[in-house]
């Protein structure tokens, strides 16, 4: 990503900002407020770890962009708290990578975008942008009128539906990839009210048919305090480990 490409992403989440605050008169949706009319499920099989986001300021992934407040970032570590096995610079490396990732819920592909490089990892770990849009490869669907979701950081080449396509509920549609801007391998997941990436308010999400359990070793990903024992489902926060139940 050049640095006017950075400039232009900077004004526009600066534009996103007063969008979604003046259409909620200040009052941006919170999990004490605001309620999903649809059911989510995690979008993806086998234990994951929440490396980013809650329902507080304190552990959300950004509480200053509306759009991002609720998002999650996931991926996949293993008991001694690692997320990778083998080269650091190898993407196939990392546990998460090229794992598939399902559709959330019911619903209808608004953007199918591909076409982007995975970004290279680096060490120490810092976020490369070897795309032109932060979200990199990424899916929109939507579930009701005013309920969308994003999957992000996709891997180049791995989406298995077009726009105007209808997916099931637990549906593959994509693999994990490190497209656009991103640090390591892991999926970035979200729900907005509108499509638009900048301009859209976050939702909190109660997922639905899930265990968690406090990730072991933590620490070695991420340092931050995080509410990993305190804080219990339908809502996630950084320091999970968390994994689907069966369907019924």
């Amino acid at each position: 990503m050049t640095l006017f490409q950075r400039w232009a992403v900077f004004f526009r989440q600066l534009h996103g900002i007063v969008a979604a605050t003046n259409r909620y008169h200040g009052a941006l949706p919170a999990p004490e407020t605001f309620h999903t009319t649809v059911s989510y499920r995690l979008p993806f099989q086998g234990s994951w770890t929440v490396l980013n986001g809650g329902i507080t300021q304190a552990t959300s992934h950004t509480w200053a962009l509306p759009s991002q407040r609720y998002a999650y970032d996931f991926l996949i570590a293993d008991a001694q708290g690692n997320s990778f096995q083998g080269p650091e610079e190898r993407l196939s490396s990392f546990y998460c990578y090229g794992q598939p990732i399902l559709s959330p819920a019911h619903g209808i592909v608004i953007a199918a975008v591909d076409g982007a490089p995975d970004s290279p990892v680096c060490s120490p770990r810092k976020a490369v942008c070897a795309a032109k849009d932060l979200r990199g490869n990424y899916l929109l669907l939507q579930h009701s009128p005013r309920e969308y979701s994003l999957l992000a950081h996709l891997k180049p080449g791995s989406l298995l539906v077009r726009q105007g396509e209808s997916v099931r509920q637990g549906q593959p549609v994509a693999a994990c990839g490190n497209s656009g801007n991103s640090s390591e391998p892991h999926l970035h997941f979200q729900l907005q009210d509108t499509p638009d990436f900048y301009t859209s308010a976050g939702l909190p999400i109660p997922f639905s048919s899930l265990r968690t359990a406090p990730a072991p070793n933590y620490h070695r990903l991420d340092p931050r305090p995080h509410g990993a024992e305190t804080t219990p489902p339908p809502y996630l926060t950084r320091g999970q480990q968390v994994s689907p139940l069966p369907p019924p």
